[in-house]
């Protein structure tokens, strides 16, 4: 008798553990899309992808709103479909440009916009 009531202790405590950790993970799942939702674009860039297939052309730029496009050395390949929305963060970079529309540049940060 003191072993059976002692197992069934020793699982309802296993149970109340382990779904306490279930409801945890649950809240941490909730505040982390929060906080993917509520981005906030200052201190990025905002660009659209542009494929290219003329020679001499980068194959992928971004272009700004103000008409500049940048060449981005280092593009994810989730981030190469043209048209896409994008902010980012970079670093000019000091070489030959690559192609005559863009300058060169090292993405640092990126995410596509919503």
């Amino acid at each position: 008798m003191k072993t059976t009531l002692l197992l069934l202790g020793t699982a309802a405590l296993l149970c109340f553990t382990s779904c306490k950790n279930t409801e945890e993970v649950a809240k941490d799942n909730t505040e982390q899309k929060v906080t993917e939702e509520a981005f906030d674009p200052t201190g990025y860039t905002a660009g659209v992808i542009v494929y290219s297939k003329e020679k001499d052309d980068c194959e992928y730029t971004i272009k700004l709103k103000e008409g500049l496009y940048y060449d981005p050395i280092n593009l994810e390949d989730g981030y190469k479909k043209d048209g896409m929305a994008v902010y980012f963060k970079f670093r000019g970079l000091r070489m030959m440009n690559r192609c005559n529309k863009a300058n060169p540049v090292s993405i640092e940060e990126m995410r596509a916009a919503k």
